[in-house]
Parts: structure tokens; sequence; C-alpha cells
């Protein structure tokens, strides 16, 4: 029976070929698939390159991966993966997780209790980060994003706007969108125009 390697990267720039040695370092492989900037927070059988492993690879084979959050960063998105997988008796071997088959019943225990550790770990960073933002309030520290365009840059961009500057070329000049400048130079178009895009994108 063949033996399938699958590999994850999120940036296009980024290369698989890491998670590919990992794996042939302890087992040899038949084929290989990998997807390139692709998120972890993408659905698994929405990816190109998975999509054609699921093709190619038959009932009974054997599926490799480096880490379980090639798969999927998604408890749900993980386990509905390795449900399909079980179904077709194909084994998924994780290599962080020594040579565990995910789809037996240890493993989905396994997947179980790494969930729930995930799901704590997030409860607790989102405790922190509530903890620290009162802690920044009661400081007196201002919150939230910094504007694109500072005040100076505002009046520049105003100025440079009655120079005959067109709106797209000061949105290069300063790196922000034509939206960004349109809502400086005429915040009223700048509002129908957003209100069009929004009723344009309901009815597409």
């Amino acid at each position: 029976m063949a033996v399938f390697g699958y590999g994850r990267v999120s940036t296009k720039d980024q290369t698989s070929e890491n998670q590919r040695i990992e794996i042939e370092k302890l087992h040899k492989l038949d084929c290989w698939f990998a997807d390139h900037g692709v998120s972890g927070s993408t659905v698994a059988l929405n990816r190109p390159e998975f999509g054609k492993l699921l093709q190619k690879i038959r009932d009974d084979e054997t599926l490799i991966v480096s880490k379980l959050d090639r798969l999927g960063r998604s408890a749900v998105d993980v386990g509905s993966t390795l449900k399909m997988l079980e179904q077709r008796n194909i084994k998924v071997i994780v290599l962080q997780l020594g040579l565990l088959d995910m789809t037996s019943p240890v493993g989905k225990a396994m997947l179980t209790m790494l969930s729930a550790i995930a799901e704590l770990e997030k409860d607790l960073l989102i405790e922190r980060t509530k903890a620290g933002l009162e802690r920044a309030k009661k400081e007196g520290k201002k919150l939230g994003r910094r504007p694109k365009l500072t005040c100076q840059h505002r009046s520049e961009v105003e100025h440079e706007y009655k120079l005959g500057k067109t709106i797209t070329q000061i949105a290069r000049h300063y790196q922000v969108s034509r939206a960004t400048v349109m809502r400086v130079v005429n915040p009223l178009l700048a509002i129908q125009v957003e209100a069009l895009n929004a009723i344009a994108a309901e009815q597409s």
C-alpha cells in the first residue's frame, strides 16, 4: 500500500520542503502533495493539492503529515477530515505525535484532549488580553489602531489635492487606499461610494 505525504505553508514564498524532508527521515513516501499560500484556517477539503491527494489516495493506504496543524487549525475541521479518512480506512500519522494513528480510538481520544487544551489556551489568552486592555485604560493609554494618516498627513493630502494631484497619485504616495484619501478630501462622496459598494455587495 502506498504512503502519501502532505505539507502546507501559509505564504507562496515559503517552502514545504522541510516538512517533506522531516517525514522522509522516518518514512519512504510514494507520493507528495503540498499546498502553498494556503492558510491553516482554510478548510482542508477546499485546498487544491489536498483535494488532489484525496482523489489519488486509495482506501487502506497511509497519509503522513509533520504536524497536526498542517491538516487544519480548527479542531472541528481536523476532526471532520480525520472522520472522512477513517471511513476509508486511511491511516493518518502525525510525526509531532509519534507513530500514533489519529483515526484509531486512542488517536481520536488524543485529538479530543488536544482540542480541549487549545480551547483552554484560547480562553486564557482572551482573559489576559482583557486584563491588559483594562490595565492600559487605567494607565491612560490610547487604545485602538493608529490612523493610517496622521493629522499632518491629512493636511498635506488636502493641500496636494487642491494643487491638482489625483486621488490615485496621493494614495500611492502615502501607501494607503483611494478610499482613505477620499475620506479626507471629499468625505461626503466617500460615504456615497461606500454605500453604493455595500448595496452592490448585497445584490451580488
